[in-house]
């Protein structure tokens, strides 16, 4: 995931973003692909394209398939670009709030882990649906800031225990966080036959640091709130994460459910 528009101060490396939420991108993306109908042969555009994690998937399922993978971040498509070194599959720069393609070009138009952090996601979706023929496909998946994505769900639950302030800076509070907020939206821009589901992973991490680090990498709104904590505090919050996911054991893998909500809609 990457995003658009005013955060690419919040997910500006693609090293950085790999440690942090790339690999997972990675295990979720097949699932959205499987979801949204990608058949061989589409033509698909990604939307937020990142580090290619979605793209890496599409391509995977439909070897013939054009592709084209758009994100407002140069380091991010700088990253892809090294991954798809022929001439099927193409990265651009560029903003979902206005993108650079011609009416009705895509079959399908895909979207993943983005919409919460564009800051026009009414106009992105527009975006989205008029560069998509009629009867193609529209579909997109976020993280469950609530609940369902405990990597987060125990960052910022220890934060917000430590200063209450935080919470003001909780993922939770994304309005495409929770269950049916997607299905909502699409509903909204009239694309017919909207269905949604909870698509579901396990993120293993190797030990503590494994955790912890990507955090201090300064990636997302939470590594953005780890940059802002003074010393002392940060290593409050780090004690108190590792205590929860640890208790008073020894450092060892943690395992943690992931799960995000993703919809479907045909363009009419």
């Amino acid at each position: 995931m990457t995003g658009d528009g005013g955060q690419e101060g919040l997910f500006s490396g693609g090293d950085a973003y790999e440690r942090f939420m790339g690999r997972w991108s990675r295990e979720i993306a097949p699932l959205l692909v499987t979801f949204a109908g990608v058949r061989d042969g589409d033509a698909v555009l990604d939307v937020g394209s990142g580090t290619g994690a979605l793209t890496m998937a599409v391509a995977a399922t439909a070897p013939s398939s054009r592709i084209v993978g758009i994100d407002p971040a140069a380091p991010y498509v700088d990253v892809a670009r090294t991954r798809f070194p022929g001439d099927r599959v193409r990265f651009e720069v560029g903003d979902a709030q206005q993108l650079p393609f011609a009416d009705g070009r895509f079959d399908r138009t895909l979207s993943l882990l983005v919409l919460n952090f564009i800051p026009d996601r009414s106009k992105a979706l527009d975006e989205m649906i008029r560069v998509t023929r009629a009867g193609g496909t529209v579909a997109s998946a976020v993280w469950d800031y609530t609940e369902g994505m405990e990597m987060l769900r125990v960052f910022w639950d220890e934060a917000v225990s430590l200063n209450p302030t935080a919470d003001a800076r909780d993922e939770r509070h994304m309005l495409l966080s929770r269950k049916g907020g997607l299905g909502s939206l699409w509903r909204e821009h009239r694309l017919r036959a909207v269905s949604e589901e909870a698509l579901t992973i396990h993120t293993r991490f190797s030990s503590f640091d494994d955790y912890w680090l990507p955090f201090v990498d300064k990636q997302g709104p939470a590594g953005d709130y780890v940059r802002r904590l003074a010393a002392t505090e940060r290593e409050e919050l780090r004690a108190r994460l590792r205590k929860r996911l640890l208790g008073d054991g020894p450092d060892r893998p943690i395992l943690l459910n992931a799960r995000a909500w993703a919809v479907r809609g045909s363009v009419p």
